[in-house]
Order: C-alpha cells, then structure tokens, then sequence
C-alpha cells in the first residue's frame, strides 16, 4: 500500500509507485489538461515510464518534499497530482507549488483544496518560509486557484520558448505566499 502524505475532507494524497503508469499516460494524454503545458500534445508512455515515474520516486529519496497521486477518497480514483518541491539546488526555504488534474475533477473545488493542504504542510512541517507557484498568464482557471489558497501575484515574465503554444505571448505569472504572512490570525480558520 502507497504510503499516505495528507488526507484533506474530499483527497487523500499518497506517494507514487510504478503501478501508477496507467494514471499518468491518461493525465498526460487529455489534450485538454495539456493544453497550456504543450499545446495539447500527449506526453509520450516511454517518456512517462522511462522519465517522468522514476524521477518522481527519485524525489523521494531526497526528503520530504515531492509529487504525490491525488485520489478521492469517497471513490479510490486517481484526479491527479500535486507537488511541493524547492527549486533545484536551493536551500533557501522556498518550495514550488504545482498540480496536474483529470479535466473530469475540473471546477469541483480539489485544485483548492490540494493546494491549500500542501501549503500548511509546507510551513507547519517542512520548514518551508516561503510558497511560490508560477503559470501561464492566460490561465486564468489556474490563477484563481492560487488566490484562494491564499498566494499573491508577483509578476508577469516572459521566459523564451523553442516551441511557443497559444498564450505564451502573454507570459508566464508568479504566485507566492510567505509563512509570515500565512501564519497570521486568520491561519486556524483557513478551510482545507
């Protein structure tokens, strides 16, 4: 049994493990979800088996942080993903916040909901100072999530893309929230 990192009211979020390939190819297959990642093209399964699984288990190995599988727990089915994760050799305290979710679970509330959780453990049990959370300028969807977890906008950036896809000439926006500001009176009261 996957080991469990956080149960919120509607999700459970667990570890991976290789009998999640399946899941994956689906989440990266759904030219909907894929969208405002690439264009809508499907992640490859040799991709998802030889690359993207096995990173994740990597993470694993290098402490508390990662990418866990979503599931709703009234049902056992797999939504998704979320993922807290510093930036590549950073040892700062900041911790990236992101999520992939079946467009099926889409505007029922888990985006939120994941986000707001992760965000508690990061500052209450992974020494985390500050949450940040970067996405498409066009991804509006996205952005509100991001607002009700609490997080505020930095700023709008235009990273260079080989291959740009609809919306990219927008730019990219950053997120962030800081323990200070997350810990304030208000903090017992934020809903899961």
């Amino acid at each position: 049994m996957p080991r469990v990192v956080l149960e919120t009211g509607r999700l459970t979020l667990r570890r991976f493990t290789e009998a999640d390939v399946d899941d994956l190819v689906r989440l990266d297959g759904d030219p909907e979800v894929m969208r405002l990642l690439t264009g809508g093209k499907p992640t490859p399964r040799a991709v998802i088996e030889n690359e993207v699984l096995p990173g994740i288990l990597c993470e694993y190995d290098r402490g508390p942080a990662g990418r866990w599988a979503a599931i709703e727990r009234s049902t056992g089915e797999f939504l998704g993903w979320f993922a807290l994760r510093p930036p590549d050799n950073d040892s700062s305290g900041d911790a990236e916040l992101g999520y992939r979710l079946r467009a099926a679970s889409w505007g029922r509330g888990y985006a939120t909901e994941g986000t707001r959780a992760l965000i508690r453990k990061g500052f209450t049990e992974l020494g985390v100072r500050r949450v940040f959370a970067e996405t498409m300028a066009v991804n509006l969807a996205s952005r509100r999530v991001l607002e009700k977890a609490g997080l505020r906008y930095v700023r709008t950036f235009y990273p260079r893309w080989d291959e740009p896809i609809d919306g990219a000439e927008h730019g990219e926006v950053e997120y962030e929230l800081h323990r200070i500001d997350w810990a304030g009176p208000d903090r017992h009261s934020r809903p899961s």
